[in-house]
């Protein structure tokens, strides 16, 4: 698990958090403590008087005080807070407790793995029995990822396929995890004379020079329960996932769901995600109550202060591997996709937004001149969601403007490897040949 409470990591993060210097002493108490910051103890004058202001401009807006979520920290000291030890619906937040249990589990690199089959002869092109897919949990398996899969197919001289397509394991497509479905899409992918326009779309979204696969399949879509199937199968290939710091970081800047799911999922469920996030932050476990690994739901509650504390355990776990909490969230300035895209939030944060119908939450690391980094949640109730993204925005505004912006950002909180994507990286440099024919044949056109 994570050794959370490493004595050099602590250092760093006294030094990264603004924190003086002269409490570098407390390394030595912190390896064994977690960052469990009371809200009872002493806040900063200047940051709840900011904070107050506020929660006033809500409450003239009829929202009630009590109904709103705040807290904010730097290193062990806290800022201000309200509600911050209270379970409130987190929304999306709950994807911070999957993304921390997830790279404790797997670490930041790992791949999930698809494995390609066949139950039967290959000869001149064709493949006379099933292609057997079984998965391995991939949840950004999509339409790149299988005309890849397709492509390396007919490099390896196989265009056809007399048998069904044949499914087995954990397998998902376009976040589509009903594996008869799945199964379907996949189908359809590997033969270009079958696309429809979304697949034609996504083709046209790849360089220029991608070849269009061809491996059509005389049979149907088979699901096979469990995780084998009956006879001897020869490998073909097998397909590797993006790693997963960065399918962390697609899912978060899109906040999508079913992936969070499908991760929660292969993880135990969300009260094994649940009970994992509060030993591996910190927070006590009454604070972080799932109902879900994704959020939708105003049965996922989590406390303000929980949120940050998830947080910083992940930064500290990912610095480990030379990498930052900027290489698994979207960075406001810089991602200018996905949920953030029209947001004022200050330059250089690290987030991650969540929205229900009547909840909207945003939680991260602000970077400021006078007081490092500042841990923030903000978890908002009412339904004017527009409006309350506006005044989170004003809030993290207001904060920057009273301890200053930072230029250039931070190297703790600075992205250490670029986005990768589906189809920014290719996704046939990720399959594994495991079979070769006598002569290799080119694609067919």
């Amino acid at each position: 698990m994570l050794d959370l409470f490493n004595s050099t990591l602590t250092s760093v993060w006294l030094t990264m958090a603004g924190v003086p210097d002269s409490l570098n002493s407390a390394v030595t108490v912190l390896q064994n403590t977690p960052w469990l910051v009371a809200p009872g103890e002493e806040v900063d004058p200047d940051t709840e008087a900011i904070v107050q202001r506020y929660l006033k401009e809500l409450a003239t807006k009829g929202l009630l005080t009590n109904a709103q979520g705040v807290w904010l920290q730097t290193g062990p000291a806290l800022l201000a807070s309200n509600q911050g030890t209270t379970p409130l619906p987190a929304a999306s937040l709950t994807k911070v407790a999957t993304s921390l249990v997830s790279l404790a589990t797997w670490r930041p690199d790992h791949r999930f793995e698809t494995l390609v089959s066949a139950s039967g002869p290959i000869q001149q092109g064709t493949l006379y029995g099933d292609l057997v897919i079984q998965g391995g949990g991939d949840p950004l398996f999509v339409w790149e990822e299988a005309f890849a899969l397709g492509n390396t197919l007919n490099r390896m001289g196989i265009n056809r396929v007399m048998g069904n397509l044949v499914i087995v394991g954990n397998f998902a497509m376009n976040f589509e995890v009903k594996p008869d479905k799945a199964g379907e899409l996949l189908r359809e992918a590997l033969n270009a004379e079958s696309w429809s326009e979304e697949a034609s779309y996504q083709y046209q979204q790849l360089p220029a020079a991608t070849v269009k696969p061809k491996v059509a399949i005389a049979g149907t879509v088979q699901v096979v329960p469990g995780n084998g199937v009956a006879g001897n199968l020869t490998p073909l290939l097998r397909h590797y996932s993006l790693p997963l710091s960065q399918i962390l970081k697609n899912m978060n800047i899109y906040s999508n769901n079913v992936m969070s799911q499908s991760l929660a999922d292969l993880l135990g469920g969300h009260q094994v995600v649940a009970q994992k996030a509060a030993e591996l932050s910190g927070a006590p476990a009454s604070e972080i109550l799932l109902a879900n690994g994704s959020g939708l739901g105003v049965e996922n509650r989590i406390s303000p202060r929980a949120v940050a504390m998830m947080f910083i355990a992940i930064q500290r776990y990912v610095e480990e591997h030379n990498l930052t909490i900027a290489d698994l969230f979207p960075i406001s300035g810089r991602d200018h996709h996905g949920t953030i895209e029209a947001r004022k939030i200050p330059t250089a944060s690290v987030v991650k937004t969540g929205t229900l119908n009547d909840v909207s939450a945003l939680a991260g690391v602000l970077p400021t001149r006078d007081r490092g980094l500042i841990w923030f949640t903000i978890i908002n109730r009412g339904t004017d969601l527009e409006d309350l993204r506006q005044q989170q925005d004003s809030l993290l505004q207001r904060l920057t403007t009273r301890w200053g912006t930072v230029q250039p950002t931070p190297a703790a909180i600075a992205p250490r490897q670029p986005l990768q994507t589906a189809n920014s990286v290719s996704s046939e440099n990720r399959n594994e040949i495991l079979y070769k024919p006598a002569v290799e044949v080119g694609n067919p056109q």
